[in-house]
């Protein structure tokens, strides 16, 4: 295991706040919601890295509508230690900026890229894999890919085509890694279902671990412009007038695409740990209480006759009651209620573009 000090965790926090309305909001998405009564997903992203980086050494990336709602959940952390992009510009120059930064710091740092987003509950497993994926880093001259065994032929993922295992002289570990042979975009159902009968495809959950002297290496031959704007951060005797006047320069583009893809050698370990995206509420209702006929709720709700409902209630005081009715998504807050059909719940978002500004 490197020195703990050594180790740095970028957490990415942005997006939008459209798949969990009227709950989640522009300036409050889905990461900043206490979806399961344990803490927001960003507070257990945090937490889960106890014991793995130091609090001085987790840094988190978000955005200006969302970065005091962020200051507000992660008090844990030196408020110097959060960031807001200037403007919106794709994963790949937020990662970029991510290790401009550290680098100022600690230019021989291992690195973890994580989102603030994901479902984890099995720490200690999270531990061992994280552990051995910074041992893969630290020893390798790759880039280290954390995936996630797929549980069904999901068309809205990404998915790592797994080659052999990889050789890494004067590497021990539980969870060995294996050489990428490619990445392959969101499929059609019928080429996830080929993927998940091949037996060698991850889901690509976003997180990546590698040290900063190769990732840095790895883009100045594939994305010159991102280490280029990394050389100009280290050398900043300004860093937040840097950001400011450079990072709205770089062109928009996925980590994946941009480095990922590229990458002269990316390593995979693939979880075995719990993992879930909370991509909709269909997601969020396998982790509330059941009532009746499949009836799921943060709440107690009365219901007669009704059955496979989603009720999430926000309004501390009010009582839902259901009457006959099936298989909607039922939310309530302040000021805002949601009825859809549960069967459209990935549609939700597209009220975004019809609700009034002051509700988004």
């Amino acid at each position: 295991m490197p020195a703990i000090e050594n180790i740095y965790a970028l957490i990415l926090a942005g997006g939008s706040g459209t798949r969990f309305w009227p709950l989640s909001r522009n300036a409050r998405p889905k990461q900043l919601l206490d979806l399961f009564g344990d803490g927001t997903l960003l507070e257990q992203t945090i937490r889960r890295l106890e014991g793995l980086v130091p609090l001085e050494n987790i840094l988190i990336l978000t955005n200006a509508q969302q970065i005091q709602g962020v200051r507000e959940i992660a008090t844990m952390l030196p408020p110097e230690n959060i960031f807001s992009e200037p403007a919106k510009r794709d994963t790949a120059p937020a990662v970029a900026l991510g290790i401009g930064l550290i680098a100022a710091r600690n230019p021989d740092a291992l690195m973890m890229v994580l989102p603030a987003d994901q479902l984890i509950q099995d720490t200690v497993a999270y531990h061992s894999v994280m552990r051995d994926a910074l041992a893969a880093a630290l020893k390798s001259n790759g880039l280290v890919t954390i995936g996630i065994k797929p549980t069904w032929p999901c068309p809205s993922y990404g998915y790592i085509e797994r080659g052999g295992r990889a050789n890494i002289p004067g590497l021990q570990c539980e969870h060995s890694p294996v050489e990428v042979t490619r990445f392959r975009e969101k499929p059609n159902p019928e080429l996830a279902e080929k993927f998940l009968a091949q037996g060698n495809f991850s889901w690509n959950a976003g997180m990546f671990v590698w040290s900063l002297p190769t990732v840095i290496k790895q883009l100045t031959s594939h994305a010159p412009q991102l280490s280029n704007f990394i050389s100009e951060l280290r050398r900043s005797n300004d860093i937040p007038a840097t950001v400011a006047a450079q990072f709205p320069k770089l062109t928009p583009i996925s980590i994946d695409y941009a480095l990922m893809e590229k990458a002269d050698r990316v390593l995979n370990i693939e979880a075995t740990f719990d993992w879930d995206d909370v991509g909709s509420w269909i997601s969020v209702a396998k982790y509330l209480d059941q009532t009746g006929n499949d009836n799921r709720s943060n709440e107690p709700i009365t219901e007669i006759g009704s059955e496979k409902n989603i009720v999430f209630n926000a309004r501390p005081g009010s009582r839902i009651t259901l009457l006959g009715v099936h298989d909607l998504i039922i939310v309530q807050t302040e000021d805002a209620i949601l009825i859809a059909n549960r069967h459209q719940a990935d549609a939700i978002k597209k009220l975004s573009a019809v609700l009034p500004p002051a509700l988004l």
